[in-house]
Formats: C-alpha cells, structure tokens, sequence
C-alpha cells in the first residue's frame, strides 16, 4: 500500500437509518446510492451472511449503468465491472485469512482510481481499508426486512446520505426510483 491513509472500519459521520422489506427494495436503495457515486467513492458493507450485500451492489451496479449481471466476488476476492459511467470494484473479503492476501492486491489503484469500491465483509480488512468512506451496515430482521445504517467517515461521502435523507424526506420515508 502506498500513499493514501488506510484506517479500520469505524464510522463517525452522519447516517441515515432505514428499513428496506424486499431484495427489489434493497436492490432500488442501491440504485440511488449507484447515481450520486463519484470516482474514488468507496462503500464498505457489514452484513451476516444472505444478509443483502450483493444484492445492495447488484443495485449500485444498475445505478452506474453496469450492463452486466453482478454476483458476489466470494471466490476470486474481487470483480472489476468497466462498462458503465464509472466502472466497479467489488471485493469481497469473507474468504481472506490474513491482511497479508489484501495488502498483495494493490488496493489503492481501487481504492484511488477512476471508478468505485465496494468491500463486502469490510470488517476484515480493518487497518488496510480506506479512513474516508460510506459505512453501510445491514442487519436481517424477521420476514424477509433488513435494517440498514448507512454512514459517512468524510466530507466526500456526506453527500450520499444527505442526499438519501432528502430523497426519504420526500417520498414518505418509502424507498423510490
């Protein structure tokens, strides 16, 4: 890793809480996330497993104008998706043993290139994870609902949760296109 300071994953910014009762739902939050998306932008996910992160980034995905289908990364630890506005780089760490594997994939050139970066499983890379980031943590709840916080580290990404703040506003606290 060089230039850029990397922290763990610990949020301190303003957040948004919100339920989401469908993958379709979750999927359209995604999407809204995926418009206001900048180069540089990174979102780091939290999640037990099937908790919805995929399906979240499948979201971000179309929000981009990503033609591709999107799945997980699980096996190969990251997918690159290049042919939409900005291009995506989907990580998954849930198989990661060691930092030692994440420091070897040259992290920054994600992190700090032209496109976007989503961790699934941030909470293992802790130290090697950009400081300024979107925090989202999802949480599974009965009858198919998760409950999402959603959080700003900096400046750079406070726009995307005043902006989701302004669009819940707006629509009634209901999740719309």
């Amino acid at each position: 890793m060089t230039g850029q300071k990397m922290a763990g994953t610990t949020s301190r910014g303003p957040k948004v809480n919100l339920t989401t009762s469908s993958p379709a739902e979750t999927r359209r939050l995604g999407r809204l996330i995926g418009k206001q998306a900048a180069p540089g932008d990174v979102i780091l996910l939290q999640g037990d497993l099937g908790a919805g992160k995929t399906c979240f980034t499948q979201g971000v995905a179309r929000g981009l104008e990503i033609k591709g289908y999107v799945m997980s990364p699980t096996f190969v630890l990251v997918r690159e998706h290049r042919d939409g506005r900005l291009p995506l780089f989907h990580l998954d760490l849930y198989r990661l043993d060691n930092l030692a594997e994440l420091s070897d994939l040259g992290l920054d050139e994600y992190f700090y290139g032209p496109g976007i970066s989503i961790v699934e499983w941030a909470e293992k890379g802790r130290g090697l994870l950009p400081q300024g980031h979107l925090m989202i943590k999802i949480e599974i709840a009965p009858d198919n609902v998760r409950n999402l916080t959603i959080e700003a580290t900096d400046d750079k990404h406070r726009r995307i949760v005043q902006h989701l703040k302004n669009r819940l506003k707006n629509a009634g606290s209901k999740i719309a296109d």
